[in-house]
């Protein structure tokens, strides 16, 4: 290739890499932000409503799970962690060791673990110890838990999703899930698995049905059941009711960052949160 063919290519090149960052060298994203499947859709809604009313704010959403957010907030690949659970000890241990300060937590939302049937299935509800026991391969059969004869298919999360260390600590107790649950990535995966599968099981956000029927849920086997409505959800009456979180790199605790989460938590980002499955920090009106 001779020189003249050469120059529109070098062009070409400077032209790519000027659109990758701004004067004074910073990238193109002034917001970076990764984490929580069960936030992802949120967060996305929440950026591109935010940097439409404010042109000159670029914000890039990434999801992959609550851990690999963290991980990206610990390593300074990401301002902002979305989390579906709240920072393990050691984790704000590493955080103040690398970056001199504690993560800066915001409560941005309230959301339930639900559990999905197919629409076929008998069973209504289940307690916490008949979950525990499907997940942990005591219970095999929907017999065993009032339901039809038949084998339970067992889904769940995959294991960096906040939602798969929620369920396992609040359900499990922190044992092991058995062998044969079937790990899935994020809730659409689970739900629709289990709208294809009569014998199915499986848990995620509410914010996705895709052909399944949702399960009331019980503390203990001698409570009545609960279902994963806002008033159950906020009074925490609901099982598996729990808080959605954004973490900040306490470096990047000023400026757009400090603008867009105050107006996460406004009544404009708060609104946009029941359109997506979840449930506001306040109460919504009857």
């Amino acid at each position: 290739m001779d020189a003249r063919r050469r120059i529109p290519a070098l062009a070409l090149l400077a032209l790519l890499l000027a659109s990758a960052f701004r004067p004074g060298g910073l990238a193109a994203a002034d917001i970076t932000v990764q984490g929580s499947d069960t936030l992802l859709s949120l967060a996305d809604r929440w950026a591109e409503s935010y940097m439409a009313a404010h042109p000159g704010v670029s914000i890039e959403v990434n999801g992959g799970g609550t851990g690999t957010g963290v991980a990206a907030l610990l390593n300074g690949t990401a301002d902002v962690a979305t989390c579906s659970r709240r920072l393990r000890a050691r984790e704000v241990e590493t955080c103040v060791r690398n970056f001199g300060a504690r993560p800066v937590e915001v409560q941005v939302a309230l959301d339930a673990i639900v559990v999905h049937v197919h629409p076929s299935n008998a069973v209504e509800s289940l307690s916490l110890e008949q979950l525990s026991g499907i997940y942990r391969g005591r219970l095999r059969d929907w017999s065993d838990v009032g339901g039809r004869p038949g084998p339970i298919t067992v889904y769940g999360r995959e294991n960096s999703s906040g939602t798969y260390e929620h369920f396992k600590e609040a359900v499990l107790k922190d044992a092991d899930y058995f062998d044969s649950v079937l790990m899935l990535q994020g809730t659409s995966q689970i739900v629709g698995a289990v709208g294809r599968d009569p014998n199915g099981i499986g848990y995620g956000t509410g914010s996705l049905r895709g052909g399944t029927r949702r399960l009331r849920l019980r503390k203990t086997d001698a409570d009545a059941p609960v279902e994963a409505n806002e008033a159950e959800v906020r009074s925490g009456r609901y099982p598996l009711s729990r808080r959605l979180y954004l973490y900040v790199n306490p470096r990047r605790q000023s400026g757009s960052v400090d603008a867009w989460l105050g107006w996460i938590r406004g009544s404009q980002g708060q609104s946009m949160v029941s359109a997506l499955g979840c449930f506001p920090l306040a109460p919504t009106s009857p």
